[in-house]
């Protein structure tokens, strides 16, 4: 049996975007209405999954253990308010030192995620705050919303069948 899923994108639609990298846990602001949202979600029953671009690793901004302390803190978080994150895939590559098929707006980490998920695309939706969502989201046959950087996530997934 498929599955409906909210993909999420990270920076600026679940915690705040300081306007470049987050590049540490210290940044890492969860942004207010997300936990309701995700709960909202759930009960609606969407899995949740984060498809982020984590460009930050190539350019030794961070490491890959850094991105895995935040998202470790973002899962016990969530799960501290009954509420879970079923998988959370992220890019570590940046044009400036090479192309991958992972970077959003391609659209590998999508198909990686409705492959191992069974995850119907069309009863899907991909929310996020760039143009680069949206195209990556489409790629697959999943509906986006773009939503404004840093803005009440809960708005957008009230809008959610």
């Amino acid at each position: 049996m498929k599955r409906k899923a909210l993909f999420l994108d990270r920076d600026g639609v679940i915690n705040h975007d300081p306007g470049d990298y987050t590049i540490s846990l210290d940044e890492f602001i969860i942004l207010p209405t997300v936990i309701d949202a995700l709960r909202m979600a759930t009960d609606k029953g969407y899995l949740i999954i984060l498809i982020t671009n984590q460009g930050g690793i190539a350019k030794n901004l961070y490491t890959h253990e850094t991105v895995a302390s935040i998202h470790d803190y973002l899962r016990r978080t969530c799960e501290e308010s009954g509420v879970e994150i079923n998988h959370i895939f992220y890019s570590p590559h940046h044009p400036e030192f090479g192309n991958s098929l992972s970077r959003k707006p391609e659209r590998l980490l999508m198909e990686r995620a409705i492959a191992r998920y069974t995850i119907d695309a069309e009863s899907s939706v991909m929310i996020g705050d760039r143009e680069r969502d949206i195209q990556c989201a489409a790629q697959v046959g999943v509906r986006g919303i773009l939503i404004p950087t840093n803005s009440a996530l809960i708005d957008a997934v009230k809008t959610l069948e």
